[in-house]
């Protein structure tokens, strides 16, 4: 089966529309590992507009599973990587208007700094991930950067808008896992599952984990954060 890691940066966006102290992300994070969750991801961005510095090193204090931190290749994050030592960073393309993660990182077009910054990680005893698109050449280039672990980016699978669109995407995203895992890479996927179209990816051969924040998120809500993971698990089940 294949494991959940639960993104919490939408707590913390709740929070920062009123610069409040809660709702906590630390406790959301408590709560999705009791819940049975199998990592907590979040992601420093930038600008701060969600996850901040001290979230981070509260959560490195405190998640007991494992904690992977999405992240740019930005000198001063890489650098906070580095102090702060997550057992996981996940290596993401970032810009400053976007509503969120647009697509995956062009390894080809960033190779050396991309490598640079893999080797810098790899000598803390960070594993590194980049998160790409359902690309070969992407694929084969986060390889030969040092990489050894990949999520792909089922955006465009998310969003298909009919049945045909939706299956032509799963048919790419199956390729691309199959095609990682046969060069050595751990494969990890995310971005847009939801309860309604997550089953058809986590029965893909060869997928790690899933990596889902917003509509877990949006179901805690209406049921709570833990009854939210678990009914997510239940849907890879």
């Amino acid at each position: 089966m294949a494991k959940l890691g639960v993104n919490i940066d939408h707590v913390a966006t709740i929070r920062q529309a009123r610069k409040a102290a809660c709702p906590d992300p630390i406790e959301a994070a408590r709560l999705s590992e009791e819940a049975g969750c199998d990592s907590i991801v979040c992601h420093l961005r930038e600008d701060r507009r969600h996850i901040v510095d001290a979230d981070v090193i509260g959560l490195k204090k405190t998640v007991r599973t494992r904690l992977n931190l999405e992240m740019s290749a930005a000198k001063d994050i890489v650098d906070f990587a580095c102090r702060i030592k997550p057992e996981q960073v996940t290596i993401v393309p970032e810009k400053r208007q976007e509503v969120t993660t647009e697509g995956g990182l062009d390894v080809c077009r960033n190779f050396t700094k991309v490598r640079s910054v893999i080797s810098r990680l790899n000598g803390k005893s960070i594993d590194v991930s980049l998160f790409v698109n359902p690309d070969l050449k992407q694929i084969d280039a986060s390889v030969r950067a040092g990489a050894k672990i990949i999520e792909i980016h089922t955006g465009e699978y998310a969003n298909a808008s009919t049945g045909k669109a939706r299956a032509k995407q799963l048919t790419i995203l199956k390729k691309a896992v199959h095609h990682a895992v046969s060069i050595g890479l751990e494969v990890n996927a995310g971005h847009g599952l939801d309860y309604d179209n997550v089953t058809d990816v986590a029965v893909i051969e060869g997928i790690n984990e899933l990596n889902i924040g917003h509509s877990i998120i949006a179901r805690a809500v209406f049921v709570g954060i833990g009854c939210a993971v678990e009914e997510m698990i239940g849907r890879i089940k």
